[in-house]
């Protein structure tokens, strides 16, 4: 299966090579990685997930919502939580200077955050942004190609994949007992890939998974910036 992500389609080797050396802003339109810390028995989670649906509408951003597991004792058990997910906000806090987690919680980039529901304050975050500049990424049949780049340091490899479609999730219990929350960009599987180096690599992807999108994002360890992020 041949993935087209947004930053780039490469089918000729030659074009690859050439194409690896240039920054991934080079490539095609830089995305603005949105990550969203929310859980179904979180009261004041429902705007922050009406946000981010309104912000996976930009074509300038990739949006992802990642489920937590840490309110699941309130008496809802968040049916997309995955531990994972609350580790991976909580390798943030300390990169972040927070003192813990909390949600929602939305973070711009690896490199900043905002509270969730608070919509002008993610635009500003996103507005802010510098585009991502680390290496060229592309899909190619079934593995991601990586570029090579004079970034110095190791950055981690993530495969995320996730529902782009908008769900509705009805919640018999805990603080949002008896409504139907409604989520999008779901993320159902978060997996390290491997270690970028600077150097031009490529890393096998799993099986493509019906009905979900594939997003590759490439950011510095224990919660660091992104530097580069495409999805197809």
């Amino acid at each position: 299966m041949k993935h087209r992500g947004r930053i780039g389609r490469f089918f000729l080797l030659p074009l690859l090579t050439w194409v690896a050396a240039m920054p991934a802003v080079a490539a095609g339109r830089s995305l603005t990685v949105v990550e969203l810390f929310t859980s179904q028995g979180c009261s004041s989670c429902p705007p922050a997930n009406a946000n981010l649906i309104k912000i996976s509408n930009r074509s300038d951003v990739l949006a992802l919502s990642f489920a937590v597991t840490y309110w699941d004792y309130l008496g809802w058990k968040d049916t997309n939580g995955r531990r994972e997910f609350t580790q991976r906000q909580v390798t943030y806090e300390l990169a972040l200077k927070q003192s813990g987690p909390y949600t929602p919680q939305m973070v711009v980039n690896g490199s900043t955050t905002a509270v969730g529901n608070s919509l002008p304050e993610v635009q500003a975050l996103i507005s802010d942004a510098a585009p991502l500049r680390g290496p060229a990424l592309a899909f190619s049949q079934d593995r991601i190609q990586i570029g090579a780049s004079a970034e110095a340091g190791d950055a981690d490899v993530w495969l995320v994949r996730y529902n782009p479609r908008i769900e509705a999730t009805p919640v018999a219990r805990g603080e949002n007992g008896g409504t139907t929350l409604q989520h999008t960009h779901v993320v159902r599987r978060l997996d390290k890939l491997g270690t970028w180096t600077g150097d031009e690599v490529s890393f096998p992807l799993p099986d493509p998974q019906a009905g979900l999108k594939t997003a590759v994002l490439v950011q510095r360890p224990n919660g660091g910036q992104i530097l580069s992020a495409i999805t197809d």
